[in-house]
């Protein structure tokens, strides 16, 4: 899922480089919409296989997809904001569906989660205030930037649960 939320902002964020607007809040939806289906994707070639049919299910699979669940319905929050001012898409889609890391935290028992859910949520406000021309850029940059930490941290804890197994 990290995975593939980096490639979804970084869509974004190239997208706020060349294209107008409305496109690029419709390349937010979909980008954002489409970050789980695409880490269900991505899981068949990282070993995690989320679909996997043999793979007994448990409560950390339930509560990690009732988390997804909620931050697709977090998109109740952003549209009305979006119809008043569409800048204000990057900013509340970022934050609340960045939300979704403190049950991550939770379920794989690290601080990460925690990290990438707080300074994701101050980072995103702080340059959705500080560049007010370009937040569908500067946001979309904290978050990669987020993801890519999170994504080094998680690499190394799994490197130590390998080698110490």
């Amino acid at each position: 899922m990290p995975l593939s939320g980096t490639i979804a902002w970084s869509v974004v964020g190239v997208a706020a480089l060349f294209l107008k607007p409305f496109a690029i809040s419709m390349t937010l939806f979909a980008c954002v919409g489409a970050i789980a289906y695409l880490g269900m994707f991505l899981s068949k070639f990282t070993g995690e296989n989320f679909l996997d049919k043999t793979r007994p299910r448990n409560e950390f699979d339930r509560l990690f997809f009732s988390a997804v669940a909620q931050a697709l319905l977090v998109f109740a929050i952003a549209i009305p904001f979006f119809n008043h001012d569409y800048t204000s898409l990057p900013l509340s889609v970022g934050i609340l569906t960045g939300l979704m890391w403190f049950p991550v935290s939770w379920i794989i028992g690290h601080w990460i989660g925690i990290f990438h859910a707080v300074a994701r949520t101050a980072l995103v406000l702080a340059v959705w205030l500080a560049f007010p021309e370009s937040r569908f850029l500067a946001v979309p940059i904290v978050i990669v930037a987020i993801y890519a930490v999170t994504i080094v941290v998680l690499e190394a804890r799994w490197r130590a649960f390998q080698s110490a197994g």
